[in-house]
């Protein structure tokens, strides 16, 4: 049993990786031995039975054991989690109750905030997405190929009451290189819906960013644009809401990259938030076009998160942190080039490293 409690407004153990990945570069050693929008808005003939013997047991008990190892718990919440009750031939028909634009007169380029209605057919979960099918067919006679985009809303959804599913959504125009201009034709449709119209969904689709379980984790999430899709979801869920069986009491931090203050999406839910919770909510931002560091560099998400490398670093050693990373391609390369040299003074290769955290489920990245 949950509840909205909160409107939005307009809007280094023994057992964790780094040390698991310093025991893997000592054991390479030559000297070693071997993370409705409600607005105020992973030998002798006698011995050789006993030999065969010996190698039989040896072999059944290394299958047994290489049995549970495989047996790998999870540590997001995954348990009973929905995937593709939807598919494009049968997709669950919505209808859109609102369409909002959040972003700035200024701003370069549209982003909506829509809500649909899913009389709570489309169960989801925090870090989910949903495809969509716009309406009409492509240049061949055929519909239109559904287009995934990531949840913005909790699993309660933005009117909590699991019956509606929320998403934000870029407008997509460009010019080509023959000097036309271009919209996509997904984005375009449902930045341009209107409340009331019907709403093809197919899903809901993935795993990769889903919550942690653990209410006292630490988690870091990294978003550029509508990346913040699914951790407006997460924190909806840690500060908007009342659970029985969850009650948020870790630190979450969340970076939030845009060109533009006027494209600060959720700016005033994310100070609410803040406002909230001062002790277990951290935010940051960079705006690109505005704002410099101390060198006066653009201030993208990397540059930002550079202001606290060391800090960010000690959490990353903890087995109870999370990265979420979500938005354009290219934003993990900023961060590698940040957390090479801080691994390396503590002996630590950051690649292998981050391998480590991909393994233990606490490196998450899905970027577009």
């Amino acid at each position: 049993m949950a509840a909205v409690t909160a409107a939005a407004v307009s809007l280094s153990s023994s057992s964790s990786p780094a040390a698991a990945a310093a025991k893997a570069k000592a054991a390479a050693s030559p000297s070693s031995p071997c993370s409705h929008l409600q607005f105020l808005s992973l030998y002798p003939q006698r011995r050789t039975r006993a030999v065969r013997m010996r190698v039989q047991v040896s072999s059944t008990e290394t299958a047994e054991a290489e049995a549970v190892k495989k047996e790998k718990v999870s540590k997001k919440q995954d348990e009973g989690v929905v995937t593709n009750k939807y598919r494009p031939k049968e997709p669950y028909v919505g209808r859109c109750l609102s369409n909002t634009r959040i972003t700035g007169d200024d701003a370069p380029g549209e982003t909506w905030h829509m809500v649909f209605s899913t009389e709570g057919e489309v169960p989801y979960r925090e870090g989910q997405s949903i495809g969509i099918i716009a309406d009409g067919e492509d240049k061949n006679g055929k519909p239109h190929k559904l287009r995934l985009y990531s949840i913005a809303s909790s699993a309660l959804g933005d009117f909590g009451d699991s019956k509606t599913v929320s998403l934000c959504v870029k407008r997509l125009v460009y010019t080509n290189d023959q000097g036309e201009i271009v919209k996509g034709v997904c984005s375009n449709f449902l930045c341009d819906l209107k409340p009331g119209s019907e709403v093809k969904i197919t899903g809901p689709v993935g795993k990769e960013m889903l919550m942690p379980k653990d209410p006292n984790a630490t988690i870091i999430m990294l978003a550029t644009g509508t990346g913040i899709a699914p951790f407006r979801s997460f924190l909806w869920k840690m500060f908007f809401e009342e659970h029985e069986d969850y009650k948020y009491t870790g630190l979450a931090w969340l970076f939030l990259g845009v060109p533009t203050s006027d494209t600060l999406l959720y700016k005033e839910e994310l100070e609410k938030m803040k406002e909230m919770a001062p002790e277990n909510f951290r935010l940051d931002f960079a705006v690109s076009r505005e704002q410099t560091n101390a060198a006066g560099e653009k201030m993208y998400i990397q540059t930002r998160m550079a202001e606290y490398k060391e800090e960010l670093w000690e959490l990353l050693k903890k087995d109870n942190t999370y990265v979420y990373m979500c938005g354009l391609k290219g934003m993990e390369k900023g961060i590698d080039d940040i957390m090479v040299d801080l691994a390396a003074k503590d002996g630590i290769d950051w690649m292998e490293y981050k391998k480590q955290l991909k393994k233990g489920e606490q490196w998450n990245v899905e970027v577009y």
